[in-house]
């Protein structure tokens, strides 16, 4: 039945709601942040201009909301545990002891000079300057509130597993406590359900979208991380606009 609807939805839009990956890699960009921490909203703004659809042979920005603030004051709507574990993941790779938010990380690399320009494109220039180490094609169904993926993907590393996350754009909280009370946050690119690590062959994953989450506001993402090292070796994303509601 998946396959059936699969294939009515590549009819109607063939390049939009199924998608291959590059020969190049692409840069995936991770923003630990919080509600509950007065410093992250510029950096959440700064993830916000990523303009992914014209840029999605580039960049993937992810938005992972960590909960570690939460004591003092606001419970961050978006947060999840597995968020902290993998920013304190990423910053062991690195022999780094301290995870902060805003945290910044291209491919796993963390970044803390985010705020340069010129930095921020160089590192991502060069990571789209690398022969992609993995392909992955992805393909998405929308029927109601449910959400059915479909992906394929190959790495030429033994420690290479799959990571899928279902992301949110326009999200808007009214903040009435802690650092961030009186404030009206809007957040994109936030990861709403996350799974991984996964095995490459890992096939068709089914989910619910969040309450008040349509599918014009998400898109699926998908890329291949080595457990070992974490270096990313591919990353894509598929808007879920395009698939029949």
């Amino acid at each position: 039945m998946f396959e059936l609807m699969l294939a009515a939805a590549l009819a109607a839009a063939p390049t939009a709601c199924n998608v291959k990956s590059p020969s190049h890699t692409v840069a995936l960009v991770e923003l630990f942040t919080s509600q509950g921490c007065s410093s992250c909203p510029p950096a959440d703004r700064w993830l916000s201009q990523l303009a992914v659809s014209a840029q999605t042979q580039r960049i993937v920005p992810l938005s992972l909301h960590v909960g570690y603030w939460d004591y003092i004051g606001w419970k961050d709507p978006f947060a999840q545990r597995a968020f902290n574990e993998r920013q304190r993941w990423l910053a062991g790779l690195a022999r780094n002891a301290t995870v902060y938010t805003p945290g910044v990380f291209v491919g796993n690399a963390e970044m803390r000079d985010w705020r340069s320009r010129s930095a921020f494109e160089a590192a991502v220039k060069s990571i789209n300057a690398t022969p992609a180490r993995a392909r992955i094609e992805l393909g998405a169904v929308v029927a109601g509130d449910q959400v059915e993926t479909r992906i394929s993907a190959q790495a030429d590393a033994s420690d290479a597993r799959l990571f899928v996350a279902l992301v949110a754009n326009g999200l808007q909280t009214a903040v009435k406590a802690g650092e961030n009370s009186g404030e009206t946050l809007r957040n994109d690119h936030v990861v709403r359900t996350w799974s991984g690590p996964l095995a490459l062959n890992a096939g068709n994953l089914k989910w619910s979208l969040p309450a008040g989450l349509t599918a014009r506001d998400a898109r699926v993402v998908a890329f291949v991380q080595r457990t070992g090292s974490g270096e990313v070796l591919q990353a894509i994303s598929l808007p879920l606009a395009c698939t029949p509601a």
